[in-house]
Parts: C-alpha cells; sequence; structure tokens
C-alpha cells in the first residue's frame, strides 16, 4: 500500500491539461483561462466623473459663489467645450469632465436657480473625480492564464472588451460502473442486487469539479465485456471504474485491461475507506478505478478524482482545502490507515467549527454520507484524541458536492 499523499502526487504528475478552445463569454464561466487576458481598452477611457453634480474649477467653487451653468455633460454624451472662470457644467455619474475642470461639486451641495448655481460647501481640487485609467489600461494583463473564471472574471474580460476568451476545454471523463449486482435506477434489480449510485454519484462529482461526465453502460463481472466498454471510452481524458477494483474473484478491472496494453502504476491505498484503488493508462487514457462501495468511492473521489479534474482543466491540482475544527466527540487511535471519518460540521458558541463523526462509519452507508459535512481527517497511527481536541476536515460544501 502508498500513502495517500504519494498516490495524489503520482496522479497529477501523470495528468496533463486539456487542449485550449476559444467560448463566448457567458460559457467561459467556470473554466481555467489558457492565456492571459490583457485589455484593449483603457478604463475608465478619460477622467470621469464619480457622482451627480456639477464640473467645477476648484478655484472658483468656494462657499457662497454663484457660477454659471454653460452646458450639461451626462454620460455618453461628453461636453463638446471647456470650463471658464466662474462656469460650471452639469454632470452626471459617468459623465466625462470637461476640459478646465478639476473638481465635482455634488448636487446636494449645489443650489441651482435659473441659468446658475451656488455653491453651499467648498469643493477641492480632483474631489469626485475617476481618473482615466484609474481601474486598469489597454495593454494591461487583468486576468492571469490558470485562473478558474468566477462571474466577477467574467464581468473584468467583458469590460476589457473581450467577447470571447481562450479556456481549456472541460475535461471528459468516463464513468464505468461493473458488477453482475448492480442496475441503474428505476430498472428491474436482478435477484441478490442493489441498485446502483456510484456512476449517478460520480457524475455530479465531475460535474462540480469543472468536467463533462460520460456515464457508460453498466458492465457484467466479464472480462470481454469490461475491455470492450474502456476500448469505448478511449477519447477521454480519463476514464474512472467503479467496483472491480478489489481481489475478489469477479474483480476484474486490472486482469480485464492487461491484455488490451493496461499499464498499471499502483494499486492499494493506505486509507479508510477506499483501500482498492487502481491508477494505470490505457494506452494514452489515464484509469482511475474506484472501490465499488459507495461511500469509498465517493471519498476517494474527493481526495483524488477533483484534484485530478483540476489538473486537467488546466490548475495545479491540490489536496482538497482543509479546515481547522474541534472534535466534537472522543476520537480512537487510528491504525496504520488513513482515515476519512464522516462528520456533522457545527459551530460552538465561540463560532468556532465543531466535527462531530457519526458513530457508525460503514464504507456502505450513503445515508450517512449524505448528510455528512466534513470528513475529519486521521492520520495513519494518530493518537486517540478528547472531546474538543483540534482536529483537521476538509469541508465537503466547499467542494460543491
Amino acid at each position: 500500500m502508498i500513502a495517500v499523499e504519494e498516490a495524489r502526487r503520482r496522479i497529477l504528475e501523470a495528468l496533463r491539461p486539456t487542449p485550449a478552445e476559444t467560448l463566448p463569454l457567458p460559457a467561459a464561466w467556470g473554466r481555467v483561462l489558457a492565456r492571459p487576458v490583457l485589455s484593449r481598452v483603457t478604463q475608465p477611457p478619460a477622467d470621469v466623473s464619480a457622482m451627480d453634480g456639477y464640473a467645477v474649477r476648484a478655484a472658483d467653487a468656494v462657499q457662497g459663489a454663484r457660477l454659471r451653468v454653460i452646458g450639461a455633460a451626462p454620460a455618453g454624451h461628453p461636453f463638446a467645450g471647456g470650463v471658464g472662470p466662474g462656469e460650471a457644467v452639469r454632470i452626471l455619474t459617468g459623465g466625462f469632465v470637461p476640459a478646465g475642470a478639476d473638481a465635482i461639486l455634488l448636487q446636494e451641495d449645489a443650489e441651482a436657480e435659473g441659468g446658475t448655481v451656488t455653491v453651499r460647501e467648498t469643493v477641492r481640487e480632483g474631489r469626485w473625480i475617476r481618473r482615466r485609467g484609474l481601474d486598469f489600461a489597454a495593454g494591461e494583463e487583468v486576468l492571469p492564464a490558470g485562473r478558474r473564471l468566477t462571474a466577477r472574471d467574467i464581468g473584468l474580460a467583458a469590460a476589457a472588451n473581450h467577447p470571447w476568451l481562450a479556456v481549456h476545454r472541460a475535461p471528459r471523463i468516463g464513468i464505468l460502473a461493473t458488477g453482475d449486482e448492480i442496475a441503474l435506477p428505476g430498472e428491474p434489480i436482478p435477484p441478490g442486487g442493489i441498485v446502483s449510485s456510484n456512476a449517478h454519484a460520480l457524475a455530479a462529482l465531475v460535474r462540480a469539479g469543472g468536467g463533462e461526465p460520460l456515464v457508460l453502460p453498466i458492465v457484467p463481472d466479464d472480462s470481454r465485456a469490461i475491455a470492450e466498454a474502456a476500448a469505448a471510452a478511449r477519447a477521454c481524458d480519463l476514464l474512472v471504474t467503479t467496483g472491480g477494483a478489489s481481489v475478489g474473484d469477479t474483480d476484474l478491472v486490472q486482469s480485464a485491461l492487461g491484455p488490451q496494453g493496461f499499464a498499471l502504476d499502483f494499486w492499494k491505498i493506505a486509507m479508510r475507506p477506499g483501500k482498492p484503488l487502481i491508477w494505470g493508462r490505457l494506452g494514452q487514457t489515464p484509469v482511475l478505478g474506484l472501490p465499488g462501495n459507495p461511500v469509498s468511492a465517493l471519498v476517494c473521489g474527493v481526495v483524488f478524482l477533483l484534484p485530478a479534474l483540476e489538473r486537467l482543466s488546466g490548475l495545479p491540482g491540490a489536496a482538497p482545502r482543509t479546515l481547522a475544527a474541534r472534535a466534537g466527540a472522543p476520537l480512537p487511535e487510528n491504525d496504520r490507515r488513513f482515515d476519512h471519518l464522516r462528520a456533522r460540521l457545527e459551530a460552538a458558541p465561540d463560532g468556532a467549527p465543531v466535527a462531530t463523526p457519526f458513530p457508525v462509519q460503514d464504507s456502505s452507508m450513503l445515508k450517512t454520507m449524505a448528510r455528512a459535512e466534513a470528513l475529519i481527517l486521521r492520520p495513519p497511527h494518530a493518537p486517540a484524541l478528547p472531546e474538543g481536541a483540534a482536529v483537521e476536515v476538509i469541508p465537503l460544501g466547499d467542494l460543491g458536492i
């Protein structure tokens, strides 16, 4: 068995980002930039007013002064002339500041009457003016390559005058569930069988990680059927199998793919749940073989598949973010396997997060997994801990799964 960190490192080192494609702005959300975004414009393009009021010369706009209003400069309609001594131009937020003006007199600090305005509060030079290029300048890098685009980033790219962006293609992930005993939800359940949940759960996890899942038909415990299904997924960026990764007579993934050129990197992880995990390559297609137990498959998805999706999407790929918390119950001494305890996550009266493990941690219990808000991380040979002790957790809500 190899350690969790070593397994994740070897998986990430074997993967490369998907090629770039060009998408319109609305479709680029959630993708990772393949090239930096350089602004095509300067923003703002000129000195503009930050408020509604009057463009004035600060030297003239002293309390009690009366200025002659010579025109208006609403946003999108610049005033053609300039502001001279004793003059003012009515201006609205976003309007270009006319030549000669060096400050904005707020409309609430002014009293308009006919064609004049009286200053009720003295104005400082530069007040309420947004200078040209305050936000960014033409040619400036506003978004770096390797950034997963948020709604804020999309807005910035639009402001920088980019209708299209070069982003990494969403990774295509084949998902292959194996086993004589499983049936899809809604289909007849075979004698002694169960309803398959892994393919659907993993497909949702792939979507949460920014990938495009391709759920293949369930295949029985038959080497030829497994090999044929895997061959159909060779165009995917990653093939994920579930079930058939252990050492039983019907655990056939390795033996089925071996004659097809499957090269095994490692098998078995020193972790709980999820010990029987396979990593290798079928031709050019990386293969991640997950356990068949539903909780094991999902925990391995969090620990290994989500970082792999990040790497394929154009990010470096990293272990899931962790959070410092307090144990909500005593924790026993751990053995040689890295444990991931499903837990509730609540706030103590002082606001500190408290992670309380469920009393039963069986790897078949999906209801417990669905209700878990965190995974308590217990390194190999971790000592017993009392309630209230410091622990490290993976907050599941942050992962969107």
